[in-house]
Protein backbone atom coordinates (compact mmCIF):
# COMPACT_ATOMS: atom_id res chain seq x y z
CA UNK A 1 0.00 0.00 0.00
CA UNK A 2 1.32 3.28 -1.08
CA UNK A 3 1.90 6.49 1.33
CA UNK A 4 -0.54 8.52 0.06
CA UNK A 5 -3.28 6.24 0.32
CA UNK A 6 -2.04 5.06 3.54
CA UNK A 7 -2.14 8.88 4.89
CA UNK A 8 -5.48 9.44 3.21
CA UNK A 9 -7.24 6.50 4.76
CA UNK A 10 -5.87 8.05 8.37
CA UNK A 11 -7.55 11.42 7.23
CA UNK A 12 -10.51 9.71 6.45
CA UNK A 13 -10.42 7.62 9.77
CA UNK A 14 -9.73 10.63 11.99
CA UNK A 15 -12.74 12.60 10.40
CA UNK A 16 -15.09 10.27 10.62
CA UNK A 17 -13.97 9.33 14.72
CA UNK A 18 -14.00 13.05 15.14
CA UNK A 19 -17.69 13.56 13.52
CA UNK A 20 -19.05 11.28 15.39
CA UNK A 21 -17.39 12.11 18.60
CA UNK A 22 -18.69 15.75 18.43
CA UNK A 23 -22.28 14.38 17.36
CA UNK A 24 -21.94 12.21 20.78
CA UNK A 25 -21.11 15.18 22.63
CA UNK A 26 -23.70 17.00 21.09
CA UNK A 27 -26.45 14.60 22.26
CA UNK A 28 -25.24 13.61 25.52
CA UNK A 29 -26.40 17.07 26.78
CA UNK A 30 -29.73 16.76 25.17
CA UNK A 31 -29.74 13.14 27.03
CA UNK A 32 -28.74 14.77 30.15
CA UNK A 33 -31.31 17.36 30.27
CA UNK A 34 -33.94 14.60 28.94
CA UNK A 35 -33.21 12.14 31.72
CA UNK A 36 -32.86 14.51 34.52
CA UNK A 37 -35.69 16.18 33.62
CA UNK A 38 -37.43 12.56 33.81
CA UNK A 39 -36.11 12.17 37.35
CA UNK A 40 -37.22 15.03 38.75
CA UNK A 41 -40.62 14.72 37.19
CA UNK A 42 -40.56 17.59 34.49
CA UNK A 43 -40.34 18.12 30.86
CA UNK A 44 -36.47 18.05 29.33
CA UNK A 45 -36.45 20.20 26.13
CA UNK A 46 -39.53 19.20 23.60
CA UNK A 47 -39.91 22.06 21.62
CA UNK A 48 -36.95 22.60 18.48
CA UNK A 49 -37.79 19.33 16.53
CA UNK A 50 -39.41 15.96 17.06
CA UNK A 51 -39.00 15.24 21.10
CA UNK A 52 -36.23 17.83 21.07
CA UNK A 53 -33.89 16.35 18.86
CA UNK A 54 -32.43 19.33 17.09
CA UNK A 55 -32.34 21.52 20.96
CA UNK A 56 -28.39 20.81 20.13
CA UNK A 57 -28.19 23.02 17.08
CA UNK A 58 -30.90 25.99 19.14
CA UNK A 59 -27.70 25.73 21.37
CA UNK A 60 -25.09 25.83 19.61
CA UNK A 61 -26.55 28.97 17.36
CA UNK A 62 -27.84 30.85 20.70
CA UNK A 63 -23.77 30.28 21.87
CA UNK A 64 -22.24 31.50 18.32
CA UNK A 65 -24.62 34.73 18.50
CA UNK A 66 -23.95 35.52 22.57
CA UNK A 67 -21.80 38.65 23.17
CA UNK A 68 -18.18 37.30 23.59
CA UNK A 69 -17.25 39.47 26.82
CA UNK A 70 -13.64 39.88 28.49
CA UNK A 71 -13.39 41.08 31.69
CA UNK A 72 -11.03 44.26 32.65
CA UNK A 73 -7.88 43.21 34.03
CA UNK A 74 -8.17 39.75 32.46
CA UNK A 75 -4.98 38.23 30.38
CA UNK A 76 -6.24 38.38 27.01
CA UNK A 77 -4.05 35.73 25.42
CA UNK A 78 -4.71 32.84 28.45
CA UNK A 79 -7.72 33.83 28.14
CA UNK A 80 -8.48 33.09 24.82
CA UNK A 81 -5.89 30.03 25.26
CA UNK A 82 -7.56 28.16 28.30
CA UNK A 83 -11.00 27.24 26.47
CA UNK A 84 -9.01 25.81 23.37
CA UNK A 85 -6.35 24.07 25.55
CA UNK A 86 -9.54 22.61 27.91
CA UNK A 87 -11.57 21.41 24.38
CA UNK A 88 -8.59 19.93 22.13
CA UNK A 89 -6.80 17.91 25.38
CA UNK A 90 -10.18 16.22 25.63
CA UNK A 91 -10.44 14.83 22.67
CA UNK A 92 -6.34 13.66 22.04
CA UNK A 93 -7.34 10.16 24.44
CA UNK A 94 -9.49 9.09 21.95
CA UNK A 95 -6.84 8.13 18.98
CA UNK A 96 -5.56 5.11 21.34
CA UNK A 97 -9.04 3.78 22.14
CA UNK A 98 -10.32 0.40 20.23
CA UNK A 99 -13.85 1.09 19.27
CA UNK A 100 -13.80 -2.58 16.92
CA UNK A 101 -11.51 -4.88 15.46
CA UNK A 102 -12.01 -4.52 12.58
CA UNK A 103 -13.69 -1.90 10.51
CA UNK A 104 -13.18 -2.69 6.89
CA UNK A 105 -13.49 -5.81 4.53
CA UNK A 106 -10.10 -7.67 4.25
CA UNK A 107 -10.16 -6.14 0.82
CA UNK A 108 -11.62 -2.96 -0.81
CA UNK A 109 -11.67 -1.13 -4.16
CA UNK A 110 -10.26 2.13 -3.77
CA UNK A 111 -10.10 4.42 -7.44
CA UNK A 112 -11.09 1.15 -9.62
CA UNK A 113 -7.38 -0.91 -7.83
CA UNK A 114 -7.89 -3.63 -4.78
CA UNK A 115 -6.23 -2.58 -2.08
CA UNK A 116 -5.87 -5.77 0.53
CA UNK A 117 -6.26 -4.52 4.51
CA UNK A 118 -5.57 -8.17 5.90
CA UNK A 119 -2.46 -6.81 7.66
CA UNK A 120 -3.43 -3.22 7.73
CA UNK A 121 -2.89 -1.36 11.17
CA UNK A 122 -5.41 1.09 9.29
CA UNK A 123 -7.86 -1.72 9.07
CA UNK A 124 -7.76 -1.85 12.67
CA UNK A 125 -11.06 -0.36 14.92
CA UNK A 126 -8.05 2.68 16.47
CA UNK A 127 -6.87 5.64 15.01
CA UNK A 128 -3.64 4.53 16.21
CA UNK A 129 -2.25 1.26 18.23
CA UNK A 130 0.47 2.61 20.21
CA UNK A 131 2.08 -0.01 22.73
CA UNK A 132 2.11 2.38 25.58
CA UNK A 133 -1.85 3.40 24.32
CA UNK A 134 -3.04 3.55 28.53
CA UNK A 135 0.43 5.59 29.40
CA UNK A 136 -0.25 7.96 26.05
CA UNK A 137 -4.37 8.23 27.58
CA UNK A 138 -3.14 9.27 31.21
CA UNK A 139 -0.74 11.77 29.71
CA UNK A 140 -2.73 14.01 27.34
CA UNK A 141 -5.92 13.38 29.75
CA UNK A 142 -3.52 15.14 32.69
CA UNK A 143 -3.46 18.02 29.80
CA UNK A 144 -6.67 18.85 30.91
CA UNK A 145 -6.06 20.73 34.53
CA UNK A 146 -4.15 23.27 32.55
CA UNK A 147 -6.97 24.61 30.88
CA UNK A 148 -9.11 24.97 33.88
CA UNK A 149 -6.24 26.81 36.14
CA UNK A 150 -5.26 29.14 33.47
CA UNK A 151 -8.99 30.04 32.60
CA UNK A 152 -9.43 30.74 36.80
CA UNK A 153 -6.21 32.84 36.93
CA UNK A 154 -6.25 34.68 33.78
CA UNK A 155 -10.39 35.92 34.59
CA UNK A 156 -8.89 38.34 37.10
CA UNK A 157 -11.96 36.89 39.72
CA UNK A 158 -10.75 35.84 42.80
CA UNK A 159 -13.99 32.85 42.63
CA UNK A 160 -12.88 31.54 39.21
CA UNK A 161 -9.22 31.00 41.28
CA UNK A 162 -10.68 29.02 43.55
CA UNK A 163 -12.29 26.84 41.62
CA UNK A 164 -9.15 26.83 39.87
CA UNK A 165 -7.19 25.34 42.29
CA UNK A 166 -9.90 23.27 43.83
CA UNK A 167 -9.89 21.38 40.43
CA UNK A 168 -6.23 21.38 40.20
CA UNK A 169 -5.76 19.53 43.95
CA UNK A 170 -9.22 17.40 42.75
CA UNK A 171 -7.75 16.24 39.69
CA UNK A 172 -3.98 15.96 40.77
CA UNK A 173 -5.36 13.60 43.92
CA UNK A 174 -7.41 11.41 42.30
CA UNK A 175 -5.31 10.79 39.69
CA UNK A 176 -3.57 8.50 42.23
CA UNK A 177 -6.06 6.29 42.83
CA UNK A 178 -7.01 6.54 39.25
CA UNK A 179 -3.67 4.97 38.09
CA UNK A 180 -3.44 2.27 40.97
CA UNK A 181 -7.02 1.21 40.28
CA UNK A 182 -6.02 -0.18 36.48
CA UNK A 183 -2.22 -1.78 37.02
CA UNK A 184 -4.68 -4.82 38.13
CA UNK A 185 -5.82 -4.87 34.79
CA UNK A 186 -2.26 -4.22 33.50
CA UNK A 187 -1.28 -7.48 35.43
CA UNK A 188 -3.60 -9.11 33.93
CA UNK A 189 -3.16 -8.26 30.61
CA UNK A 190 0.55 -8.11 30.23
CA UNK A 191 0.12 -4.57 28.01
CA UNK A 192 0.10 -1.21 27.94
CA UNK A 193 -1.52 -1.59 24.42
CA UNK A 194 -5.69 -1.06 24.82
CA UNK A 195 -6.01 -3.38 21.82
CA UNK A 196 -4.40 -5.80 23.47
CA UNK A 197 -5.86 -5.49 26.43
CA UNK A 198 -9.16 -5.56 24.73
CA UNK A 199 -8.23 -8.66 23.27
CA UNK A 200 -7.56 -10.44 26.93
CA UNK A 201 -10.79 -10.06 27.48
CA UNK A 202 -12.41 -12.10 25.14
CA UNK A 203 -12.85 -15.35 26.76
CA UNK A 204 -13.48 -13.11 30.43
CA UNK A 205 -14.08 -9.42 30.81
CA UNK A 206 -11.46 -8.17 33.62
CA UNK A 207 -14.51 -7.22 35.58
CA UNK A 208 -15.06 -10.22 36.56
CA UNK A 209 -11.26 -10.76 38.02
CA UNK A 210 -10.87 -6.78 38.91
CA UNK A 211 -13.88 -5.91 41.03
CA UNK A 212 -12.60 -3.82 43.43
CA UNK A 213 -10.45 -2.05 40.43
CA UNK A 214 -13.48 -1.61 38.63
CA UNK A 215 -15.12 0.66 41.69
CA UNK A 216 -11.87 2.44 42.28
CA UNK A 217 -11.59 3.23 38.48
CA UNK A 218 -15.68 4.36 38.31
CA UNK A 219 -15.43 6.10 41.82
CA UNK A 220 -11.90 8.18 40.22
CA UNK A 221 -13.60 8.87 37.06
CA UNK A 222 -16.37 11.26 38.57
CA UNK A 223 -13.80 12.68 40.24
CA UNK A 224 -12.05 13.45 37.31
CA UNK A 225 -14.44 14.74 35.30
CA UNK A 226 -15.29 16.84 38.03
CA UNK A 227 -19.38 15.05 37.92
CA UNK A 228 -21.68 15.12 40.94
CA UNK A 229 -20.95 14.70 43.78
CA UNK A 230 -17.32 15.51 43.12
CA UNK A 231 -18.52 18.67 41.12
CA UNK A 232 -16.67 21.55 43.89
CA UNK A 233 -15.30 23.29 41.23
CA UNK A 234 -18.46 24.86 40.62
CA UNK A 235 -20.26 24.84 44.13
CA UNK A 236 -22.66 27.37 43.10
CA UNK A 237 -23.41 28.75 46.52
CA UNK A 238 -19.82 29.41 47.20
CA UNK A 239 -17.82 29.64 44.06
CA UNK A 240 -20.78 30.85 41.51
CA UNK A 241 -19.85 28.93 38.71
CA UNK A 242 -16.15 28.44 39.45
CA UNK A 243 -13.13 28.62 36.72
CA UNK A 244 -15.95 29.21 33.97
CA UNK A 245 -17.47 32.20 36.20
CA UNK A 246 -16.28 35.14 33.41
CA UNK A 247 -16.68 32.82 30.62
CA UNK A 248 -19.32 33.24 27.52
CA UNK A 249 -20.68 32.40 24.09
CA UNK A 250 -17.86 30.20 22.16
CA UNK A 251 -15.27 29.82 25.05
CA UNK A 252 -17.42 28.42 27.50
CA UNK A 253 -19.21 26.13 24.66
CA UNK A 254 -15.53 24.75 24.64
CA UNK A 255 -15.65 24.20 28.54
CA UNK A 256 -18.66 22.36 28.55
CA UNK A 257 -17.83 20.34 25.60
CA UNK A 258 -14.57 19.22 26.89
CA UNK A 259 -16.34 18.52 30.24
CA UNK A 260 -19.03 16.25 28.26
CA UNK A 261 -15.97 14.82 25.79
CA UNK A 262 -14.42 13.87 29.17
CA UNK A 263 -17.61 11.74 30.40
CA UNK A 264 -17.13 9.70 26.89
CA UNK A 265 -14.11 9.33 26.81
CA UNK A 266 -13.75 7.87 30.32
CA UNK A 267 -16.73 5.69 30.30
CA UNK A 268 -14.94 4.48 26.78
CA UNK A 269 -12.17 3.66 29.01
CA UNK A 270 -14.46 2.07 31.55
CA UNK A 271 -15.89 -0.08 28.70
CA UNK A 272 -11.76 -1.14 27.14
CA UNK A 273 -10.29 -1.78 30.52
CA UNK A 274 -13.25 -3.69 32.39
CA UNK A 275 -16.29 -4.53 30.42
CA UNK A 276 -14.31 -6.28 27.43
CA UNK A 277 -14.41 -3.68 25.03
CA UNK A 278 -15.92 -4.45 21.62
CA UNK A 279 -16.61 -8.44 22.48
CA UNK A 280 -20.28 -9.51 22.20
CA UNK A 281 -22.21 -11.74 20.57
CA UNK A 282 -24.53 -11.20 17.61
CA UNK A 283 -24.33 -7.47 17.48
CA UNK A 284 -21.42 -5.96 15.20
CA UNK A 285 -18.64 -5.17 17.33
CA UNK A 286 -18.71 -1.63 16.84
CA UNK A 287 -22.09 -1.96 18.39
CA UNK A 288 -21.32 -3.18 21.50
CA UNK A 289 -18.85 -0.90 22.02
CA UNK A 290 -20.80 1.84 21.91
CA UNK A 291 -23.88 0.57 23.78
CA UNK A 292 -21.66 -0.41 26.90
CA UNK A 293 -20.41 3.31 26.48
CA UNK A 294 -23.77 4.43 26.47
CA UNK A 295 -24.65 2.49 29.85
CA UNK A 296 -22.02 4.28 31.62
CA UNK A 297 -22.97 7.35 30.15
CA UNK A 298 -26.19 6.93 30.98
CA UNK A 299 -24.95 6.02 34.92
CA UNK A 300 -23.13 9.19 34.80
CA UNK A 301 -26.58 11.67 34.35
CA UNK A 302 -28.16 8.77 36.73
CA UNK A 303 -25.98 9.63 39.55
CA UNK A 304 -25.87 13.41 39.10
CA UNK A 305 -29.64 13.17 39.50
CA UNK A 306 -29.26 10.97 42.17
CA UNK A 307 -26.85 12.02 44.87
CA UNK A 308 -26.13 15.68 47.11
CA UNK A 309 -22.10 17.07 46.61
CA UNK A 310 -19.54 15.79 48.96
CA UNK A 311 -17.71 18.83 51.13
CA UNK A 312 -14.25 19.49 50.05
CA UNK A 313 -12.57 17.78 53.03
CA UNK A 314 -14.44 15.09 52.24
CA UNK A 315 -13.59 14.88 48.85
CA UNK A 316 -9.89 14.74 49.84
CA UNK A 317 -10.32 12.87 52.72
CA UNK A 318 -11.97 10.01 50.24
CA UNK A 319 -9.16 10.02 47.39
CA UNK A 320 -6.34 10.05 50.31
CA UNK A 321 -7.35 7.51 52.90
CA UNK A 322 -9.94 5.08 50.97
CA UNK A 323 -9.07 5.12 47.26
CA UNK A 324 -5.63 5.17 47.51
CA UNK A 325 -4.92 2.31 50.57
CA UNK A 326 -7.76 0.29 48.58
CA UNK A 327 -5.53 0.52 44.86
CA UNK A 328 -2.28 -0.88 46.50
CA UNK A 329 -4.61 -3.45 48.47
CA UNK A 330 -5.21 -4.42 45.18
CA UNK A 331 -2.39 -4.70 43.31
CA UNK A 332 -0.88 -6.78 45.70
CA UNK A 333 -4.38 -8.81 45.91
CA UNK A 334 -3.80 -9.46 42.07
CA UNK A 335 -0.17 -10.17 42.08
CA UNK A 336 -0.54 -12.48 44.85
CA UNK A 337 -3.29 -14.16 43.23
CA UNK A 338 -1.36 -14.31 39.80
CA UNK A 339 1.51 -16.08 41.37
CA UNK A 340 -0.81 -18.64 43.07
CA UNK A 341 -2.77 -19.91 40.03
CA UNK A 342 0.68 -19.92 37.99
CA UNK A 343 2.13 -22.33 41.09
Amino acid sequence: MNLPLLILLSIVKIGVVMVILLTAVAYTVLLERKVLGFIQLRYGPNRVGPWGLLQPVADLLKLLFKEDFTPPGANRILFIMAPILSAGTAFLPFAAIPFANTILPPEISLFGHKVNLTAAALNQGVIADVNVGLLYIFAVSSLAVYGAVLGGWSSNNKYSLLGALRLCAQMVSYEIALGLSVIGVLMLAGSLSMVKIVEAQKCMPFIVYQPLGFLLFLTASFAECARTPFDLIECENELVAGFQTEYSSMKWALFMMGEYTHIIVASALIVTLFLGGWHGPVLPPVLWFMLKTFVIIFFFIWVRGTFPRFRFDQLMRLGWKVLVPLGLANIVFTGALILFLKG
